[in-house]
Order: C-alpha cells, then sequence, then structure tokens
C-alpha cells in the first residue's frame, strides 16, 4: 500500500470542500487532517501543529481575511517541503502566472475531473509538480512575453553540464531513483544536484526549476507536455 499523504484542504465555500473531502478520502492512501475556511485560519493551522504538517495542500484563490496568493507566500516562506496545488474557479493567464511564480506544484480548476484531481495530487507528491497542457502553455506565453520572475542567466558555464542533465530528467519528471539510475550516480548526489540547482537559479521549488529551464531554452516545452 502506498504512503498516506497528508491532506489539508482551504476553501471558503463549505459545501465545495466537504465535497472534495467526501471524494478525496475514498482513495486509500489520501487522509484530510484539516479543512480552513480561509488563508488566515490556514496558516495559524500549520504553525500551531508542526508536529503534524500536510504533505500537500489544496488552495483557493479567493479567501477572506487571507487569500490564496499570499497565504501560498506565507507558507513557501516558513514551510517550503508542503507541495500546494491552487484549486479555483479563476482560469485567467495572471492568476496561473501569480501561483506558479509563488511556488505552486500544479493549478486546477473547479470543473476538473474527480479523475485528474486525485491523478495531479499523486503526480505532485511523487514528482514536485504536474502541469497540465493549459498550464504550461501560460507559463510559456509569460516567459514568452517577459513576464518572468525566476532568475534567468544566460551564461553558458552558470549551470555545470552534470546540473544540466539534472535538471532536464526533473523537467521529463523523473524521480530521484531514476534520475540516480540513469546518470549512474547515487541518489545522494542527485539530492546534492537538485539543492545546487534550487540555490543557484533562486527558484522555491522543483515547480519553479522547471520554469527556469523553459526560460533558459534547457528544456523545450513540448519536451515537457509529452510526459503529461
Amino acid at each position: 500500500m502506498d504512503a498516506v499523504v497528508k491532506i489539508v484542504l482551504a476553501d471558503d465555500e463549505l459545501l465545495f470542500r466537504k465535497g472534495i473531502a467526501f471524494l478525496l478520502e475514498r482513495e486509500p492512501n489520501f487522509k484530510i487532517i484539516f479543512e480552513a475556511s480561509n488563508g488566515s485560519e490556514l496558516v495559524d493551522y500549520l504553525e500551531n501543529n508542526t508536529d503534524n504538517l500536510p504533505d500537500l495542500i489544496l488552495i483557493d484563490l479567493k479567501m477572506p481575511l487571507l487569500n490564496g496568493v499570499e497565504a501560498t507566500k506565507k507558507i513557501h516562506g516558513k514551510f517550503p517541503d508542503i507541495k500546494i496545488i491552487a484549486l479555483t474557479s479563476y482560469e485567467t493567464k495572471s492568476f496561473v502566472l501569480n501561483m506558479i511564480q509563488e511556488g505552486a506544484s500544479s493549478y486546477l480548476v473547479k470543473n476538473t475531473s474527480p479523475k485528474e484531481m486525485v491523478k495531479t495530487i499523486n503526480e505532485v507528491v511523487a514528482k514536485g509538480f504536474y502541469y497540465n497542457d493549459m498550464v504550461m502553455e501560460i507559463i510559456y506565453e509569460g516567459i514568452s512575453s517577459g513576464n518572468k520572475k525566476v532568475k534567468c542567466n544566460i551564461e553558458e558555464d552558470y549551470l555545470t553540464s552534470r546540473e544540466k542533465e539534472v535538471l532536464k530528467l526533473i523537467c521529463m519528471q523523473h524521480n530521484t531513483n531514476e534520475i540516480a539510475e540513469k546518470l549512474f550516480i547515487s541518489p545522494r548526489t542527485v539530492d546534492g544536484h537538485r539543492n545546487n540547482l534550487l540555490l543557484k537559479t533562486e527558484a522555491r521549488n522543483i515547480a519553479g526549476l522547471v520554469v527556469y529551464a523553459i526560460q533558459n531554452k534547457i528544456v523545450d516545452i513540448e519536451q515537457i507536455s509529452q510526459k503529461f
């Protein structure tokens, strides 16, 4: 049996939130450990329950007291290991880009099918990010139009050849053990390269590394899209 994934839901619509909780708890490896009705309540819970932090948060963008974007900023500052998936009714490009740039590992609209939502959660837990075609297109358009926040450096030697190899495989959604096997190095060495990549690119998480790789033409967006 797969390891249990601890999930927190943050949405001010009670009926919708309960519906999502009901759907997710039908999955044998998902466990809802908390439900928040706003971003402030969510952040308070995390700060007061550091011994029982979630693996992943599903968060709406428009909530009272503290919206999803601001809550994401706070959470990534204090709890960078928690994966965040935006689950919202907003499909506007600016909302998508803003959440991705703040470190969201995925972005789902509320008319997403239950099957797609479950798949997204599992992919994010396993790989660190999951972007569907809509999100990939918006990321690419945002980069092409100059909407950039992730550090961009065009110097050829800024990343080592090995770091670029690791980055490419990360973008193709290979996990640590798979990368280690393909490059004939240890998983610990892969983790070291990943940490160096995060430091050098100033990316917030794996999702940020993907954006950096697209920006700097280390990978082509079509290569990544083929994996979804």
